[in-house]
This record gives C-alpha cells, sequence and structure tokens, in this order.
C-alpha cells in the first residue's frame, strides 16, 4: 500500500499546470485524489510527476451556460449534490452525485477528477453519456470541446490529450424524466452496475456503469425502445454488447442478468 516514487509540483493556474504537465515525463494531474491516490498505493498506476491542481479556485464553479450548465472540473462532489440550479436543471447529476463514496469522499472527490480518471466503475460517466454531455479540455494549443460518447477511450484511459486538463463539463437541462439505479454490497462500495436512464423523444438513452472497459450506452436498448418496445422488453437487451468484467464482489455472468434488471427499473421509473 505504498506508492512508488514520486515527484510532486503544484500548479498556480490552469496554464502553468499545463506547462508542468508538458514539462515532465509521465505525468498525471492530481485534484481531489480519491481515485489517483488509491491507485497509487497499488501500483496500478504510477505517474513519475503528481501535478496538482487541487487550488484552482477558477474551476470550481456551476453556472447556466445558454441551454447548458457548465460545471468547473474541480467542483466537489457534495457542491454538485447540494446544487440549487443543478436540482432544477438537471437533477439526475446532483442525484448522482449524493450517492458517491461517503461524505468524506464527497466533500474531498471532484467531478472532474473522477471523470478524467475514466474508471468504468464510477457513477458520473455513465450518467455524463446518457445525457449527452460535453468536455471542455484546454491544453497547450487552447481548448477543444469532447463529446462524452468520445471521451472514454478504454480502462482509465480518457480522450485527454497528456499535456491537457478537463476544465469544464457541460450537460443539458434535462428534467423530463430520469433514473439513476445501482447495486452495491456497501453504501461506500463501488458499483456492482449502474443504470442511468434519462427520457428522450418517448425513448430513452442509456448509460452503463461497470458493464466493459468503459463505461457505454445500451445500444441494444435504446434501438428496442425506438421501435417501440415496453420497457420490460427493451431491458432484455441491456447485456448485448457488454463485457463485464468478473471480481471478488460478482461474475460476469451476475451481472448480466442485474444489468437486466436494474435497466428495466430505471426505465419504468424515468418513463413512468
Amino acid at each position: 500500500m505504498i506508492p512508488a516514487p514520486f515527484d510532486y509540483v503544484r500548479a498556480e493556474s490552469v496554464d502553468d499546470a499545463i506547462a508542468k504537465l508538458g514539462a515532465a515525463e509521465d505525468a498525471k494531474v492530481l485534484a481531489g485524489g480519491h481515485s489517483l491516490l488509491p491507485a497509487m498505493k497499488l501500483r496500478i498506476a504510477r505517474p513519475a510527476t503528481l501535478v496538482d491542481i487541487g487550488r484552482l479556485r477558477d474551476l470550481s464553479s456551476i453556472r447556466e451556460d445558454g441551454d447548458r450548465i457548465a460545471i468547473g472540473a474541480l467542483t466537489r462532489h457534495h457542491d454538485v449534490a447540494t446544487s440549487e440550479l443543478l436540482h432544477e436543471a438537471c437533477p439526475i447529476v446532483s442525484a448522482t452525485a449524493e450517492q458517491i463514496g461517503d461524505p468524506q469522499v464527497r466533500h474531498m472527490g471532484t467531478i472532474g477528477g473522477s471523470v478524467a480518471h475514466a474508471d468504468p466503475a464510477a457513477d458520473m460517466p455513465g450518467v455524463l453519456l446518457a445525457l449527452e454531455a460535453e468536455m471542455v479540455a484546454k491544453g497547450p494549443n487552447g481548448e477543444r470541446t469532447i463529446a462524452a460518447g468520445d471521451f472514454f477511450v478504454s480502462l482509465f484511459e480518457s480522450a485527454l490529450a497528456p499535456d491537457e486538463i478537463l476544465t469544464e463539463i457541460r450537460v443539458p437541462r434535462s428534467t423530463e424524466g430520469w433514473s439513476y439505479l445501482k447495486f452495491n454490497r456497501r453504501a461506500i462500495d463501488w458499483a456492482v452496475v449502474g443504470v442511468a436512464a434519462v427520457r428522450s423523444n418517448g425513448g430513452a438513452r442509456v448509460g452503463l456503469t461497470n458493464m466493459g472497459l468503459t463505461p457505454m450506452r445500451a445500444a441494444g436498448v435504446e434501438e428496442a425502445l425506438a421501435g417501440g418496445a415496453d420497457p420490460s422488453t427493451a431491458a432484455a437487451r441491456a447485456a448485448e454488447g457488454t463485457s463485464p468484467p468478473s471480481d471478488a464482489f460478482a461474475s460476469d455472468g451476475y451481472r448480466r442478468e442485474l444489468v437486466k434488471v436494474l435497466v428495466r427499473r430505471a426505465l419504468e421509473e424515468a418513463m413512468g
């Protein structure tokens, strides 16, 4: 439980952080630390340098941005969960943040850190996929916007370049119908399986947690709904195209059956 040796530098601004990332070999951004540090202790992650951006106050905000809500990458889960603006404009995001970890994790962990870590078992990425959110990244060549569907590349791998920082997450106003359900053994545990459902055009968009190397959309479910299927019939296709892990918490077969139950329940809640 001891991390490999690493250097530590503190960034004074976003541009300073980008410069430090570019100057160091095998550097990682440190925000709240509740995703990266446990991985370092297990030596799953071995960055040579940590660039601490945790004190960059301008990356911690929740504001209206046209028809979207912009959430700064360093906004703590607790602040996301208690935001009146998100409660009114995009309640699935605040409700999901309220289910993350325990109070200590929610008061220290950040939404951007969780998303950039790209853990397929994390709660928020599947929700952002279902919402078709946008990620704003900044690097030495300026800003770019990445669709949530293009952001999660592989296990613990995002579309961010090594010298880019996730600065903002933009979610649409979405209050029509939604649900986020997850199954875990204890409240503080990662989800064995999680499902986000957002009603859309008579059907729904469905995001899955811990059903593959990345968070993913339930394409078979969405196709069935678009064809007029009821939630129960559509949910039978929830495991299509997935590759869930087998671990100490559940086998892949158990997850394939569990996801069908959770998708049905989430669809009934979101579309009912």
